[in-house]
C-alpha cells in the first residue's frame, strides 16, 4: 500500500495534534513496514521530529520547494503531488482534505479528533468557528472513510454534522512509549530538585485555559489537607490571571505550583511521582493525559460530560465537572488509602494495554484496506 499523509502538524506541531499525527505516521511505519509512506509538509523544520522519521526507510518527506505558495499546496495543490506519487489513500491527519482530492480518485481517509467548536462555541472566536466548520464539512463529504478518535467524537459527527454511521471507525490513540519506560531513582531524584516537588502531589497536565477547568481543582483543594499540593504542568492563557486571582484570594498560593517549561523527555517523571493525576476538562475528543498517567502508575480521576471515560477506563475515578466537593471528597480517598491507589494503579496498566501501539497500527491498516474496497 502507498499511503500519503498531511504531515504538518507532524512536523511543526509540539504538542495535541502534532503528538497524534507523528504517533500514527510512526506506528504505522514501524509496525506495518510493508506499506509506503509519503508525508506531505509545507515545510520542515529543523527539530527532534525530523530525526524521528529519518530513521524509518519506508518513509519519504515531500514539500512544495517554495514557501511563497504553501498554504495553496496543503489546501489544494499537493493533489497533483498525490497523483505523481502514485498515492492510492491519502490521511489527512488533522481534520482537514485538500480540494480536488476526490475527483483525483485517490482515496481519502479523515481523522476528527473533537467537535468543541460546535459543543462549546463561547470557547472560540465567531471567524474561527465558521472555518472550522466550513472545512470540516467539506472534509467529511470528501473523505472515503472517517476516523473518529474516540466514540464520543462518532457520536458528535453523526449527531451535528449527519455524517452516515457507517462512514465512520473509531481508532483510539496511543501515547508515546517514553511514558511506559521505567526512570531510575537518581533521575527521579534530579528532576524533583529541579523543579521543587513536594514528596506528595496532586498533578494536572493542559494548557491553562477556561475548557481544561482547572478552576475546579483549586476549589476541590479548599476541602483537603492544608499539606496537600497541586502541580499545575501547561502552557498559560489569559485565563491565568483569572485563575490566580482565585489563588490568592483563597490563600492557597503555598500550596499551588505552576510549571509552564517541563521538557518532553521530564514530564513522564512528572506523573511517575505523582500521588494523584486529575484531569477535569469540560470537554476533549480524547484526553491523552489520562492516557499517559496510565501508563505513567498515576491513579486517574477525570470529569465525566465527554470521552474521558473511555480513555480512563472503568477503575479511574469520574465526577461532574461543576462538582467540587465530589472532587475533594475522591482525591481524599485515594490521598489516604493505599490499597485503594495501589489497585487503581494495577487496574490502570491493564486497562492502558488497549492502547497498545502494534494493535491500533493493525486497526489502522484495516481501516485503510476498508477504504480501497469502498466503491
Amino acid at each position: 500500500m502507498i499511503i500519503g499523509f498531511d504531515a504538518k502538524r507532524a512536523f511543526l506541531n509540539s504538542t495535541g495534534l502534532g503528538n497524534y499525527s507523528r504517533w500514527l505516521i510512526k506506528s504505522v511505519a514501524q509496525y506495518q513496514p510493508q506499506n509506503q509512506i509519503s508525508l506531505y509538509t509545507p515545510r520542515v523544520r529543523q527539530n527532534r521530529y525530523k530525526d524521528e522519521f529519518n530513521r524509518f526507510k519506508n518513509i519519504t518527506t515531500v514539500t512544495p520547494g517554495h514557501l511563497y505558495l504553501s498554504s495553496w499546496w496543503r489546501s489544494m495543490g499537493v493533489v497533483k503531488n498525490l497523483k505523481r506519487d502514485n498515492i492510492e489513500l491519502y490521511h489527512g491527519l488533522s481534520h482537514e482534505l485538500p480540494f480536488g482530492l476526490k475527483e483525483s480518485d485517490i482515496k481519502g481517509v479523515l481523522t476528527v479528533h473533537d467537535l468543541i467548536f460546535m459543543r462549546y462555541p463561547h470557547y472560540f472566536k465567531w471567524a474561527d468557528r465558521v472555518i472550522y466548520r466550513a472545512k470540516l464539512r467539506y472534509a467529511c463529504r470528501t473523505a472515503t472513510r472517517i476516523i473518529a478518535i474516540s466514540h464520543k467524537t462518532r457520536e458528535d459527527l453523526i449527531e451535528l454534522f449527519g455524517v452516515k454511521p457507517s462512514k465512520i471507525d473509531v481508532v483510539y490513540q496511543g501515547c508515546d512509549q517514553i511514558f511506559s519506560l521505567y526512570h531510575s531513582d537518581e533521575y527521579r531524584a534530579q528532576v524533583r530538585k529541579k523543579y521543587n516537588l513536594p514528596k506528595r502531589y496532586l498533578l494536572t497536565v493542559g494548557t491553562i485555559e477556561e475548557r481544561k477547568n482547572l478552576m475546579l481543582i483549586l476549589k476541590a483543594l479548599e476541602h483537603t489537607k492544608d499539606s496537600m499540593r497541586l502541580v499545575v504542568v501547561g502552557k498559560p492563557t489569559d485565563y491565568m490571571q483569572q485563575v490566580k486571582e482565585y489563588i490568592e484570594a483563597n490563600h492557597l498560593s503555598a500550596r499551588v505550583t505552576f510549571l509552564h517549561q517541563v521538557s518532553f523527555e521530564e514530564l513522564p517523571v512528572l506523573y511517575q511521582l505523582a500521588t494523584v493525576f486529575v484531569y477535569t476538562s469540560r470537554y476533549e475528543g480524547f484526553g491523552i493525559p489520562v492516557i499517559e498517567a496510565l501508563n505513567s502508575g498515576v491513579p486517574v480521576i477525570a470529569a465525566t460530560g465527554s470521552c474521558l471515560e473511555e480513555a480512563g477506563g472503568p477503575d479511574s475515578l469520574y465526577v461532574n465537572p461543576d462538582d467540587e466537593q465530589d472532587l475533594a471528597r475522591k482525591i481524599n480517598r485515594i490521598w489516604n488509602s493505599p490499597s485503594v491507589r495501589q489497585h487503581m494503579i494495577t487496574r490502570g496498566f491493564d486497562y492502558a494495554k488497549n492502547f497498545d501501539h502494534e494493535k491500533l497500527a493493525g486497526q489502522l491498516i484495516e481501516v485503510y484496506k476498508k477504504t480501497l474496497n469502498d466503491a
